[in-house]
C-alpha cells in the first residue's frame, strides 16, 4: 500500500505494521497491562455525539489557535515521544520538519535520539521540550539551559511515570531494557531487511540528549546513556520539584499526565500555563480513565486559566472536534504521527497531518463553523442524552 492509498490514520498504522519488525511494532503499539485504557482512549470518543447548528455560513474555515503563547494553524501538534529512530532512521528531524510544514508545533522527548539543539537548527518553527525530573537536579538543570540557548517555546514535565507501566508486549517481544529477543522476534528483523540495514547504517541510534550530557557516571564508572537514566529516575518527586522546575524555566511551561481537577489546580497553583490531559497512551497505569472522560473536570477547574491540551487516543478530525467542544484549548498527537513516520518518513508524517487537518476542516463545515472560537460545548452530548 503506498501513502497515496492511506486515506485515514489506521491506513498509515496498517502500513506501519508491515513495514516494521514485529517487536519494534508492538513497543509502538502496545500499552500496560491488558490495555483497557489504550483501547478505551479512542474508543470512549465513540460516548460523545454531535449536535450541530446548520444553515451557517462555512465558505472560508479558520482553523487558527493559540497556545502556550504560540500562534498554530490548526489546533493539533506533535506530543513528546521518545526514541523515533525505532520507527524510521530519519527520527526525530523528520518528524519536526513535517511539524514546521503542517503550521503546527512539534515536541521532543528527552529520550530522543537527537538532540535539543540539531532540531532547532533543523526546523524554526516553534517547539516545546519534555523532561522529567531527576535525581541529578543538576542534569534537569543542563536540560533548561540547553533549551534556553535553543530558543524552544516550552517545557513540559511529565508526571505520570513514578515507575515504568507493565508492558506486556514488550517482554513477550524480548523489547526490554537490555532487550531480551525471541527467536520469533530474530526472525522478524532478519524478514526485514530495509529496517534492520537502515539500523545498521546508523552507528548514532541512542539517548542523544543524554550522551550529550557532560557526566554519566554512578559511582565514579562511566555508565551507557541508557543505564544512568534509569539510575536517575526519581520517584519521590513532588509539586514542590515541579515550581521548581517552573521557576528555572522561567518560560511557558506545561505539566503532562494531569488527569483529576485537584492535580490541574495544583498545576495552576506552581506556575504552570498548561495541562496536558494524558495517560501516557495508556503505558503507564491500566485503568484509568480515558482522556476524553477526564476531560471536562479538568476544564471546569482550570479553563480560561490554563491552556488545557487533550493527549490519547486521537485518530479522527472527529475527536479533535469533540475535545475542543469540550473545552480543550489544542489536542496533541503521539502514534498517529509515528504510524505515519514508520510508513514513510517525513512524507509519512506530513501524510499523518494533513488527513487529520482535511478532516477537522470538513468536520468543521458539517457542524455549521467557521473558527474555533465556534466550537461550544452544546455541539456535543453524552450517548444518550436527551435533548
Amino acid at each position: 500500500m503506498s501513502l497515496n492509498r492511506c486515506h485515514n490514520i489506521d491506513h498509515l498504522r496498517a502500513k506501519a505494521k508491515r513495514r516494521l519488525p514485529a517487536p519494534i511494532f508492538h513497543y509502538l503499539d502496545g500499552g500496560a497491562d491488558d490495555e483497557v485504557t489504550l483501547r478505551r482512549n479512542t474508543d470512549a470518543f465513540d460516548d460523545y455525539e454531535f449536535v450541530p447548528n446548520l444553515l451557517h455560513d462555512t465558505t472560508s474555515i479558520d482553523t487558527k489557535i493559540k497556545v502556550l503563547g504560540v500562534e498554530l494553524d490548526w489546533p493539533v501538534f506533535l506530543s513528546p515521544t521518545g526514541m523515533s529512530k525505532l520507527f524510521h532512521h530519519t527520527g526525530e528531524l523528520a518528524a519536526a520538519q513535517a511539524a514546521h510544514t503542517a503550521g503546527t508545533l512539534y515536541s521532543l522527548s528527552t529520550m530522543s535520539t537527537t538532540t535539543i539543539e540539531d532540531v532547532a537548527a533543523e526546523t524554526p518553527g516553534p517547539k516545546m521540550f519534555q523532561v522529567y525530573v531527576y535525581k541529578d537536579r543538576g542534569l534537569t538543570k543542563e536540560f533548561i539551559e540547553r533549551c534556553k540557548a535553543a530558543k524552544y517555546d516550552a517545557i513540559c514535565l511529565t508526571i505520570d511515570v513514578p515507575v515504568p507501566g507493565n508492558r506486556e508486549r514488550d517482554k513477550i517481544t524480548g523489547m526490554t531494557m537490555p532487550p531480551k529477543l525471541s527467536l520469533s522476534s530474530i526472525f522478524s528483523f532478519a524478514t526485514h531487511p530495509h529496517w534492520s540495514l537502515n539500523a545498521l547504517r546508523d552507528p548514532s541510534f541512542d539517548l542523544a540528549n543524554m550522551s550529550k550530557s557532560k557526566d554519566l557516571s554512578i559511582k565514579g564508572k562511566q555508565v551507557s546513556p541508557t543505564q544512568y537514566l534509569s539510575s536517575q529516575v526519581d520517584n519521590s518527586i513532588t509539586w514542590k520539584d515541579a515550581e521548581w522546575m517552573a521557576q528555572e524555566w522561567g518560560g511557558r511551561f506545561v505539566i503532562k499526565g494531569v488527569h483529576s481537577a485537584h492535580d490541574a489546580r495544583k498545576a495552576a497553583e506552581i506556575g504552570a500555563h498548561g495541562v496536558m490531559v494524558s495517560n501516557h497512551g495508556g503505558r503507564q497505569l491500566d485503568g484509568v480513565q480515558a482522556c476524553i472522560d477526564a476531560l471536562p473536570p479538568i476544564v471546569d477547574a482550570v479553563g480560561g486559566e490554563l491552556d488545557v491540551i487533550l493527549d490519547g487516543g486521537i485518530r479522527r478530525g472527529t475527536h479533535v472536534i469533540k475535545a475542543l467542544a469540550l473545552g480543550a484549548t489544542a489536542c496533541s498527537i503521539g502514534r498517529s504521527y509515528l504510524y505515519g513516520l514508520a510508513a514513510g518518513g517525513r512524507e509519512g508524517v506530513e501524510k499523518a497531518l494533513t488527513l487529520l487537518r482535511k478532516e477537522i476542516e470538513n468536520d468543521m463545515a458539517l457542524m455549521g463553523v467557521s473558527k474555533i472560537s465556534d466550537i461550544t460545548r452544546e455541539m456535543v452530548v453524552r450517548r444518550g442524552t436527551e435533548l
